[in-house]
């Protein structure tokens, strides 16, 4: 990131193309001539980031979900019914399934046997045609082959035939034939890996994410049985959800409050031999977010794509015909848009396809030109029926977005009337706000500063030029519990929306943004943590494009300033304070702040203000279905979700300050 900024808040879902397994193949039948070699495995330890993405967590989350995702396609053939994930106290990870098993007979082709070329040669998989697997979510058939390149050890075994097979691999390399240990009941595969230090480091995975992508792919795909045995945590999870994404939606609105009480649900397969399947469930809220998540072949889709675009479309056209037929909408009315009709909407839409067209490695957006007519066609005519039969649902919906829509208009008239009186001038900016002399917008940055002292101290120390100071007084609102008007009541949150001359949510306007970067700074405590969890929940109910544009940032402040002799140098974590003990024998004068309004306005340039040396986590949204369960969990109503997640993520805390 930007000056030794590091990624702060970032919710990322990876899933990538997986290998020799996958959807329905049409007589089930899965030998060696079905796996395809495409190239061999090189580079993949030289440049692991072409293939996951990075050596960090997100890589190694990639690694589980190329396994898992293995797994799922089977489950996708109908071959699949159970998979179980383990974590083992030394950070390997076993994924079990009771699928067909990959084929161990000798490929005819290649003259290995079928196991040890999935586990070694890039691009060999049974996903290239369409006989093995009908629909997948892997087509490229990286993921095992990758998965076996990075890490030190790996084991694959396959329950097949009546036998139970086993071949061990160290850093894409087999280290063993292929044996077999002896008898064994059904079919399956299971690979046990840890990944290499060598490329990744550290081992730390994200367990909470793990939790929620294992629950996702349950919803997605109803009476599948999904088990996390998480050995770190101690925690053993089952998802099972005959219910599928109905039970999704339910799940997504726990805490909210519905319109009405049926959740919305149809299914369509479209198609030649029906191998379009396209699935909805919905139901609105009286929240005033949206929250819209679609899935390609169990991927969420977090860009969106051809298949969301036909089903948005439908909906704007199907309530305003509704509206139109029923007179619900009047002659003078004019039609909806889709920001009103979706207002307060929670849907997952999920489409199954033999031939995604996914944009880029990354599989973030859908990009099939015939799923939007296909999506619109279906939405269209199932929810026109659903209205027609449950008139009560759909006059509760039409009023909620006629609501949207008076407030969209009414707040448009008073943003033309606040521009025309020139209300957004200096002049009208919060008092306490120590504005900055610079009035090109991309130039400026404004520190929101947990309070007075420490915005006094900032005031003081900062570059007046291009450095605007914000302070704020105690905790701000929780907005995840309160009303719109509690918000706009509030004078702390209210001095940062004039601050930034945006607006908010629908009357959000990126180009009236009066700082191109905004910083949040507070304490290195748990106060302050928890200050700059409830502004950025703030910030991503009221301004996710802010968000997603790259312009939001988390200031870290020192924790311990070390003098030896005339030299004086700043800390930021314990960690770095261990390792400048063993290099200096102890023998220096050590300070430790525990608060920002500690340190004097030089020392607050120094370490936190001045560019040439701050210490800035940007804040970027990855996946906002993830996002949006995680500020729901943390600072929702609900207690036992957020003591789960505390829970699943304790083992992580290596420090708390309280």
């Amino acid at each position: 990131m930007l000056e030794r900024e590091k990624t702060a808040m970032q919710t990322r879902t990876d899933s990538s193309p997986n290998d020799g397994r996958g959807s329905v193949a049409g007589d089930g039948d899965y030998r060696a001539e079905h796996i395809q070699v495409l190239k061999d495995l090189e580079a993949v330890r030289k440049r692991p980031g072409m293939y996951i993405g990075g050596t960090g967590i997100d890589g190694l989350m990639h690694l589980i979900w190329e396994v898992v995702d293995n797994a799922i396609d089977e489950a996708l053939a109908g071959y699949c019914t159970e998979i179980e994930v383990i974590v083992h106290p030394n950070l390997s990870i076993t994924v079990v399934d009771n699928g067909r098993g990959i084929p161990v007979d000798i490929h005819p082709e290649e003259g290995l046997n079928t196991l040890e070329l999935v586990m070694t040669k890039l691009h060999a998989g049974g996903k290239f045609d369409h006989k093995t697997y009908k629909v997948s979510g892997g087509l490229h058939g990286v993921g095992v082959s990758v998965v076996n390149a990075l890490s030190e050890e790996l084991i694959a075994e396959v329950r097949r035939n009546g036998k139970l097979y086993r071949q061990r691999f160290s850093q894409g390399r087999r280290v063993s034939d292929l044996e077999e240990v002896g008898p064994a009941e059904g079919t399956g595969t299971t690979i046990t890996f840890r990944p290499d230090p060598e490329i990744f480091g550290e081992i730390k995975y994200d367990f909470n994410r793990l939790s929620r992508r294992l629950r996702e792919l349950a919803y997605l795909n109803p009476g599948l049985k999904i088990v996390l045995d998480n050995r770190v945590t101690g925690l053993r999870k089952e998802f099972h959800f005959e219910g599928g994404i109905v039970e999704f939606v339910k799940h997504l609105n726990e805490g909210k409050q519905p319109l009405h009480d049926e959740i919305i649900y149809f299914k369509s397969e479209e198609g030649a031999n029906g191998d379009i399947v396209i699935e909805v469930a919905m139901q609105y809220t009286t929240d005033f977010d949206e929250n819209v998540f679609a899935f390609a072949n169990n991927i969420n889709t977090k860009e969106g794509g051809t298949h969301l675009t036909g089903f948005k479309s439908a909906l704007t056209r199907v309530l305003n015909e509704y509206g139109r037929e029923k007179k619900i909408l009047t002659k003078d009315v004019e039609n909806l848009d889709g920001r009103d009709v979706r207002e307060g909407l929670t849907a997952i839409l999920s489409v199954k396809l033999t031939e995604p067209q996914f944009e880029g490695q990354t599989k973030t957006k859908l990009g099939n030109p015939e799923i939007q007519e296909k999506t619109f066609n279906v939405v269209r005519e199932q929810l026109t029926l659903y209205f027609n039969k449950n008139p009560n649902v759909a006059r509760v919906i039409l009023e909620k977005a006629l609501q949207a829509a008076h407030a969209r208009l009414a707040a448009k008239k008073a943003r033309q009337l606040v521009r025309r009186k020139g209300l957004l001038s200096s002049s009208a900016l919060p008092g306490k706000l120590a504005d900055c002399s610079e009035k090109d917008p991309s130039r400026c940055e404004l520190f929101i500063v947990e309070g007075d002292s420490a915005g006094g101290s900032a005031k003081q120390g900062r570059n007046r030029e291009f450095q605007a100071i914000l302070p704020l007084r105690g905790k701000v609102l929780n907005v995840e519990k309160a009303p719109l008007s509690k918000l706009l009541d509030n004078k702390e949150l209210n001095s940062i929306i004039t601050a930034l001359g945006t607006g908010i949510r629908e009357e959000f306007d990126l180009s009236k943004l009066r700082y191109h970067k905004i910083i949040l700074l507070a304490d290195a405590d748990i106060d302050g943590a928890h200050i700059r969890t409830l502004l950025l929940t703030f910030f991503f109910r009221n301004f996710r494009p802010l968000i997603e544009n790259g312009h939001l940032y988390i200031a870290q402040a020192p924790l311990y300033q070390v003098k030896k002799g005339k030299q004086v140098t700043y800390l930021y974590s314990d960690e770095e304070l261990e390792e400048f003990r063993a290099k200096n024998d102890g023998k220096f004068e050590l300070k430790r702040f525990k608060g920002l309004g500690e340190m004097n306005p030089q020392e607050l340039w120094e370490t936190t203000l001045n560019p040439e040396n701050r210490v800035l986590k940007q804040v970027t949204i990855e996946d906002a279905l993830e996002a949006e369960e995680l500020f729901t969990i943390l600072m929702g109503s609900e207690v036992g979700p957020r003591r789960e997640f505390i829970m699943e993520n304790a083992a992580l805390t290596t420090n708390l300050d309280i």
